[in-house]
């Protein structure tokens, strides 16, 4: 690729060498005609984050209603099964949006989201609310694999930043919603019951919004059905970017469309350097133990003095939630990479912080103080960049026909490790101690920054078709 000077993009190729990338030419604003099926589209986030945080404050009521107050196995099989069928559901949506496209495999996706709520609102039995916490899991699996990739290929390059980091936003959104929800449980044990079936409305309306919204631009090119994806430029941008986006399409694939990939392609040589760095970010953002700290928030609170849970989950929640906000209006000005290398540096600071308040005798008195700010602004850090940008990135540096599938394996990694980390944590934590473990998560946060420094390309400014023709060049 020849070298420009002027306005040229530097990034790094997968095997580490550097290439002078040019962006492309300037693009007028956005229609606006985008926003509204970005925001059909974060009914699915809403969902995700919502079925993430509704188990915690119903566990305990819910438990004495079915009979299994005493049975901790029983009810660490209530909390579990989301994980199980969350792995399921994320390696199922990418074959589906593959096959179906984007907006059909929404509105299928309502299926176990629907029938699972209404299975766990009505549950009368363990077995029951077992079955329907796992059909939610499939459900919200598929969704964590299709709403970043939809909103991806739907944005505008110029805001795409923006509005990819808005999934993680309204995930945040939606455990907070969870966690108001759970108030009136105090009064009414009986609440519960309520706080699944209420999920099926966004899920109804999920489906209704996706029949309304255009199907993904990008995956109409690949089947070929060239009308059909001008149609849908045209009703996302405006009619007076047609030609650009074809374009762009066309040029992606130097005039010719490859059929979808298999699972196999992914780990071609072709393919496997692109799709391992998107594999390595999700298992980073994991073993990094945002999990962990989330878990043991309240107790750290406690021994500062902030004796109400929720209290604990609003301010956990709160930093969350600000920490995204402020990542989405960074994220086309700052960039992918530099947002994820100050997250991971700050996480590992944090983490540091969080461990030496357990050990330090000379920090003693400020032992609860220093681990409130430490868990702080871990969660603050984290939300910076280790949260919303690799499910933003990911759908940018993988190439269309393997695209759904590669985000797919790459969220498949992210559910994994979340189930192996909560089955081994607490075994660690007895062995080793909070302090060393902390520690341990520290030192997983500065391989990520090595990593990252390394591997990650950037991404902001450049459409869709612009990355994968660099990326195709450097591998």
């Amino acid at each position: 690729m020849s070298t420009l000077k002027a306005r040229s993009v530097q990034a790094r190729a997968s095997d580490g060498d550097l290439e002078n990338l040019v962006p492309s030419k300037p693009q007028g604003k956005s229609s606006g005609t985008v926003f509204p099926f970005v925001g059909v589209a974060c009914l699915g986030a809403i969902l995700f984050g919502y079925h993430l945080g509704v188990v915690n404050g119903a566990l305990e009521y819910l438990s004495k209603d079915l009979g299994i107050a005493e049975n901790a196995v029983l009810q660490g099989w209530v909390v579990s099964a989301l994980l199980a069928g969350a792995t399921v559901g994320s390696f199922t949506g990418g074959a589906l949006a593959d096959k179906f496209g984007r907006t059909r495999t929404f509105q299928l996706d309502v299926i176990p989201l629907a029938i699972g709520a209404f299975l766990c609102a009505t549950s009368q039995s363990v077995q029951t609310m077992i079955v329907g916490r796992y059909l939610l899991a499939v459900g919200i699996g598929i969704t964590s694999a299709i709403v970043p990739l939809y909103i991806s290929e739907i944005s505008p390059t110029e805001i795409r930043g923006a509005l990819g980091s808005v999934n993680q936003l309204f995930i945040c959104i939606g455990i907070l919603g969870a966690l108001v929800a759970g108030l009136p449980l105090a009064a009414n044990p009986l609440w519960w019951r309520t706080m699944f079936g209420v999920a099926i409305v966004p899920s109804v309306l999920l489906a209704l919004g996706m029949a309304a919204s255009p199907e993904s631009p990008r995956w109409l090119f690949q089947q070929g059905k060239i009308s059909e994806a001008e149609k849908a430029i045209k009703t996302l941008y405006g009619k007076e970017r047609v030609s650009e986006v074809m374009h762009d399409l066309t040029s992606a694939t130097q005039g010719s469309v490859e059929p979808e990939a298999g699972w196999f392609d992914l780990f071609s040589s072709r393919y496997w350097k692109v799709v391992s760095v998107g594999a390595a970010l999700f298992l980073f953002q994991q073993l990094a133990g945002i999990n962990a700290v989330v878990y043991y928030s309240t107790s750290v609170f406690r021994s500062a003095g902030i004796t109400s849970d929720v209290a604990a989950s609003a301010l956990v929640g709160a930093a969350n939630v600000f920490g995204t906000a402020v990542a989405s209006s960074l994220m086309d000005r700052q960039g992918r990479e530099s947002l994820l290398l100050i997250s991971f540096g700050g996480m590992a600071a944090s983490m540091l912080l969080l461990s030496l308040s357990f050990t330090w005798k000379v920090l003693a008195p400020y032992s609860g103080p220093l681990a409130v700010a430490g868990t702080v602004l871990y969660v603050l850090s984290f939300s910076l960049g280790a949260g919303p940008v690799p499910a933003l990135l990911l759908p940018e540096i993988f190439a269309s026909r393997i695209r759904a599938k590669a985000v797919s394996l790459s969220l498949g990694m992210h559910w994994i490790s979340n189930f192996v980390i909560g089955l081994y944590f607490l075994s660690f934590v007895t062995k080793f101690g909070i302090s060393s473990v902390y520690l341990g998560f520290a030192g997983v946060c500065l391989l990520a920054v090595l990593y990252i420094s390394g591997n990650v390309v950037e991404t902001k400014g450049r459409s869709l078709e612009e990355i994968e023709r660099a990326l195709s060049v450097s591998t």
